[in-house]
């Protein structure tokens, strides 16, 4: 009856939700007026306005998930009326064959579901029948109804419990997914490269490089790119030309002195003692070499960082003040009284006094207050700029007019030269067209700028007399990898067969418990995968690619780890993995016992009721 009884709670806690998102309203009354059910499935009808507050429910759901409204006609494309239906017809079902076995709870059992729900009691925590009323009707049920809808839920409870009752994940499931999800390798590899060829490479023909530029088209096409013309102005821009008198930059750098001026410091860890005794003992264990200051704080069972003071002045040390700055790096003292009680002290490091005077603060001063200035000009320039444009000012017309700085680009979205670097000003090029009206829009550095589409130049393949560097470049790197590729396959046989990748050669490095996830610096994306996918002794070759073009990489898989069972991280998966899959198996029977007796006992829909319930969401 447990089961039952947790069924029944979810049961309630979703008619509170529909409490909470407002949806009593609907179905309060029969929105089909002689018609009660939108469908039948054996003896059981599918209540009309159940349907109703199901598909309400949902799309509000749906709304809340999505943080907008949908119209019905929405709902009906992301299939939020079938969802609900399927709902309805898979409960239906399990009702039929709960009615025909005779599975039911009594009246008495119904009663201690009921009063212990939390939402109908009342202060004192007893059973409220008001409170039960009044949540009902704002739910549009009647009693009959929501105590109807708990004996069919607890019902449905049972025999789901008994259908998926002992199903556990088997272990040849869980081993099967821990495995390739945990597994490790252990593997060897070399690079090779043009150094490493046996011979060298014959200059490429004209023929070649015709060739391979026609083969790789799309490493020679130019990208999209958008004509823009822009007028900018940034704080950088105007720092040259902004006054600051001296006055402004004493008067900031008395605001700072503290800053400028800091006395002698020092790093300092403070570990204190219940009483006196305690801290002269532990004192006396240091200064006799019995324990350390790390192994008193260990003892204690506290990290380093809970007694770090951090940076701190003689005058926040208190009695201990003097002393501590007395004593050299590494030194332990004390005791000493603090706040916390006596305490003993280990100064980690000294810093100086810092003096830094008014001249020598001067320039980062200026560029301070310049850059702040700059900020303002830029920001009292903004209505005049947005009402130039606003009559008919071009991009020309703001450079000529004003202080901004005219530029042209022709942008894509792996440009970040100057303002191409600039984020804001790639999100406006990037959704900008050519019946944009230029406005002021703003830089991340407080600068500000305007921007015209010109123009969208197609991508073109560049021809080979443009890009013929790069096509050599490209050839070499290919050619490189075919040559080695055919050098070192006839070696891979006694690789496999143990040899050493030094007497073939080469200079080998290792990879100790390869996960599937992990990267291994300067090799291509595909290592880690070819690994996997490689048995014991195997050995093969991969190619660079992009910035490792014109590179081989020798792989061979010398041993393959199981997971580690003491793992932690391990353990916790193997039990997320048992638990997903059982749950699983467990949602599958119970559709499948669904399934089976919609199809023995079968099920009309009434389209016209599911016409009249539609009609009201339009």
């Amino acid at each position: 009856m447990a089961a039952g009884k947790s069924i029944t709670n979810t049961l309630v806690w979703i008619l509170m939700g529909m409490l909470v998102l407002g949806l009593g309203g609907f179905g309060v009354t029969n929105i089909g007026g002689g018609v009660q059910s939108v469908g039948k499935v054996g003896d059981v009808d599918l209540n009309i306005n159940e349907y109703a507050r199901g598909l309400q429910s949902e799309i509000r759901a749906f709304e809340a998930q999505v943080g907008t409204s949908i119209s019905f006609a929405q709902a009906n494309q992301f299939g939020l009326s079938d969802r609900v239906l399927s709902r309805m017809v898979t409960f239906a079902a399990l009702d039929d064959e709960t009615r025909r076995m005779g599975i039911s709870i009594g009246d008495e059992n119904l009663r201690e579901q009921i009063v212990a729900i939390p939402n109908f009691q009342g202060a004192d925590g007893s059973f409220d029948r008001d409170a039960y009323k009044y949540s009902l009707e704002q739910a549009g049920l009647t009693e009959a109804e929501f105590e109807a809808d708990t004996r069919a839920d607890t019902a449905r409870a049972i025999l789901q419990g008994a259908v998926v009752a002992g199903v556990n994940t088997p272990d040849t499931v869980t081993d099967t997914l821990i495995n390739f999800a945990a597994e490790r390798r252990n593997v060897t590899w070399a690079v090779l490269d043009r150094n490493d060829l046996d011979t060298g490479l014959p200059e490429p023909t004209e023929e070649e490089l015709l060739s391979y530029h026609r083969s790789h088209l799309p490493d020679f096409t130019s990208p999209e790119v958008k004509r823009i013309t822009y007028a900018w102005l940034t704080p950088d821009m105007l720092l040259d030309s902004v006054e600051v008198d001296e006055a402004a930059l004493r008067e900031a750098y008395e605001a700072r002195h503290d800053e400028f001026n800091q006395p002698e410091r020092r790093m300092v860890e403070r570990l204190s003692f219940a009483d006196q005794a305690a801290a002269e003992a532990a004192m006396a264990g240091i200064d006799s070499d019995e324990t350390s200051f790390d192994a008193l704080v260990e003892d204690r069972g506290l990290e380093l960082s809970d007694v770090d003071m951090g940076i701190v002045s003689e005058s926040a040390l208190d009695a201990a003040g003097a002393p501590v700055f007395s004593a050299d790096a590494g030194d332990v003292l004390g005791p000493y009284d603090s706040p916390i009680g006596p305490a003993l002290f280990r100064v980690n490091a000294i810093l100086n006094a810092q003096i830094t005077s008014f001249e020598e603060a001067k320039p980062e001063l200026r560029s301070i207050l310049a850059a702040d200035r700059a900020r303002r000009v830029i920001d009292s320039q903004i209505e005049n700029i947005d009402d130039l444009l606003a009559g008919g000012a071009t991009i020309e017309d703001l450079a000529k007019e004003t202080d901004m700085k005219l530029g042209q680009i022709d942008w894509y979205p792996a440009l970040s030269d100057e303002i191409g670097g600039y984020t804001a000003f790639r999100q406006a090029a990037e959704t900008i067209t050519k019946d944009d009206f230029p406005k002021v829009l703003r830089l991340e550095d407080d600068g500000i700028f305007a921007l015209r589409l010109d123009a969208v130049v197609e991508p073109a393949i560049r021809p080979l007399d443009v890009v013929r560097d790069q096509v050599i470049r490209g050839w070499r790197a290919d050619a490189t990898s075919k040559a080695l590729h055919d050098q070192i396959t006839p070696k891979l046989p006694a690789l496999q067969a143990a040899s050493s990748f030094e007497d073939l050669g080469m200079k080998p490095q290792t990879a100790l418990a390869l996960t599937r996830t992990d990267t291994q610096e300067n090799t291509p994306p595909e290592f880690s995968e070819t690994a996997f996918a490689m048995k014991k002794g195997g050995a093969r070759v991969i190619e660079g690619t992009g910035p490792l073009a014109g590179r081989i990489y020798v792989i061979r898989l010398d041993d393959i780890l199981a997971p580690d069972p003491e793992n932690e991280d391990i353990i916790t998966l193997r039990s997320t993995v048992q638990d997903q899959v059982s749950a699983s198996m467990q949602q599958d029977l119970f559709q499948m016992l669904a399934d089976d007796i919609r199809t023995r006992v079968g099920f009309t829909l009434n389209q016209q009721a599911l016409s009249a319930v539609h009609a009201n969401f339009q």
